[in-house]
Formats: structure tokens, C-alpha cells, sequence
């Protein structure tokens, strides 16, 4: 029988612990290549002990154990590697596909807001034009009494206005874009308009039937006013129109050069 002391802090370890630390050594060798230098040796020194006694088919078992974990670890590094960068690639065509989703969509919002900018544009140059226009009082009519013509019909001895011909209730429309500053009884004129225009100039529609504005409001190009008739100093019906530098009797101007001047074939 062995005896063995009880080992201190003033004794080396015991034999037990120094086989324990040699098999560990050598597991450790054989994972890094080394025990194969060694086993020679170990094989001498052990001659005629049992294999299971010396610890060297112990510390083969356990260097191909770590030699196996490493090789596995080794490989889930590989993997964890190549899904990563598979991941950082989906990543990254992601990344494009949604910078160039983001670009169309600028893009297109760009187009949108532009092509909205551009019909608002033609819209309001469209509105404009309209407001600018000038139509005949009377559509698909002709003048019946000339600018000035003379006559003992009117007190200044010719006429201030020009006559359209057209019948009682017939639609009577306002030339251009302008504000009501008359609408009622105007002596000889009858039920009468007085209109002043955008341009500042002033033009009347006398002998009405009917009136359909009110003063203070605004009128637009071809807008209906009121009905032709033959109120006032009239012989029949017709539309007296007159052409004004200013909104009283005596401001006349040729009303038929007025309208062509302002685009209006008569």
C-alpha cells in the first residue's frame, strides 16, 4: 500500500494531482499537433504498464473531443460569418430598392406638384383673359341706329349711343367685367344700366324691360344683366348701348369703335 502526506503550502502536489495535470497537458498538446511528438516517448517511458494506466489513450480521446469543438466552433463562426454578410446584403439591396422608391416618389411628386403649378397657371391666365374679354351686349344682332345719327327723337338733336336691333325680352348681357353703379328708371333711357368697367370706362344699357342686377355688384364678361324692351323715349324695342368716359348723360363716346377696340366684331 502507498501512503501519500497530506499535501501544505510548504509541500509539492500530490502524484495524483500531477497525473491529473499531465493528461490535461497532453490533451492539450494533441488538439494543437504536438502529442504526436510525444507519444514516442511516452510509449518508451510506459513500457510493460498498461495502456489504461498511463493516461495516453485518455488524453487521445480528449484532444479529438476539443479537436472536434473546435472544428465545430470553427464552423459556426463560418456560418455565423456568411449569414451575417448574406444578411447585410439583403440589407443593403433593401437600402437601394427603398432609395429608389424614394426617388420616384420625389420624382413623381415633383411632376405633380408642377403639373398642378401649370393648371393653376393656365387657369388663372384663362380667368384673366375671361375678365379682359369683351362680348356684344346682344348676341347674333346688329345695329339697328347708328353713333350720332340725327333726329328730333333725342333733345340733343343725334343720337349718344348706338341701337341694337332686338326684341322685347330679349337677354341683354354686360360687355366686360365691371361693378353696377346704376340700375332703375333713367328718364328717357327708361329702365336702364350704367356699368363701370375694369378699364375705368363707363358703358349704358337703356330702354330695358326688366333688370336683373343691382348696384354694387360685380358682373363678368357676357354675364346676363336684364331683357330688352322699350321703356322710356322709345318707339319699339331695341337695346340702346352706350359707351362713357364717365357714369353721366354727356360722356359718350363711339361706342361701335369702343367695342372693336376692345376685340368685339360690330
Amino acid at each position: 500500500m502507498a501512503f501519500t502526506r497530506a499535501t501544505g503550502k510548504h509541500r509539492g502536489a500530490s502524484r495524483t494531482a500531477r497525473r491529473t495535470r499531465k493528461i490535461a497537458g497532453t490533451a492539450t498538446l494533441a488538439a494543437t499537433g504536438i502529442v504526436a511528438s510525444m507519444a514516442a516517448p511516452a510509449l518508451a517511458a510506459s513500457a510493460g504498464t498498461p495502456a489504461e494506466n498511463t493516461g495516453l489513450q485518455q488524453a487521445v480521446v480528449m484532444g479529438d473531443e476539443l479537436a472536434g469543438r473546435v472544428a465545430a466552433q470553427a464552423d459556426a463562426q463560418e456560418a455565423a460569418a456568411e449569414a451575417a454578410a448574406a444578411q447585410a446584403k439583403a440589407e443593403a439591396v433593401a437600402q437601394r430598392a427603398a432609395d429608389e422608391a424614394a426617388r420616384r416618389a420625389e420624382a413623381a411628386e415633383k411632376k405633380a406638384k408642377a403639373e398642378h403649378e401649370a393648371k393653376q397657371r393656365a387657369a388663372r391666365e384663362a380667368e384673366r383673359k375671361r375678365l379682359n374679354a369683351f362680348v356684344a351686349p346682344v348676341a347674333d344682332s346688329y345695329v339697328s341706329t347708328g353713333y350720332k345719327a340725327s333726329s328730333s327723337l333725342w333733345s340733343s338733336g343725334s343720337h349718344t349711343g348706338i341701337d341694337f336691333h332686338a326684341a322685347t325680352g330679349t337677354s341683354v348681357h354686360a360687355v366686360g367685367a365691371g361693378t353696377v353703379v346704376e340700375a332703375g328708371w333713367g328718364g328717357a333711357y327708361g329702365n336702364n344700366i350704367v356699368i363701370k368697367m375694369h378699364d375705368g370706362t363707363y358703358t349704358q344699357y337703356g330702354h330695358l324691360s326688366s333688370i336683373g342686377v343691382s348696384v354694387g355688384q360685380s358682373v363678368t364678361p357676357g354675364q346676363q344683366i336684364g331683357l330688352s324692351g322699350a321703356t322710356g323715349n322709345a318707339t319699339g324695342p331695341h337695346l340702346h348701348f352706350e359707351a362713357r368716359t364717365g357714369p353721366d348723360y354727356g360722356s359718350d363716346i363711339d361706342p361701335i369703335a369702343y367695342l372693336r377696340a376692345h376685340g368685339v366684331d360690330v
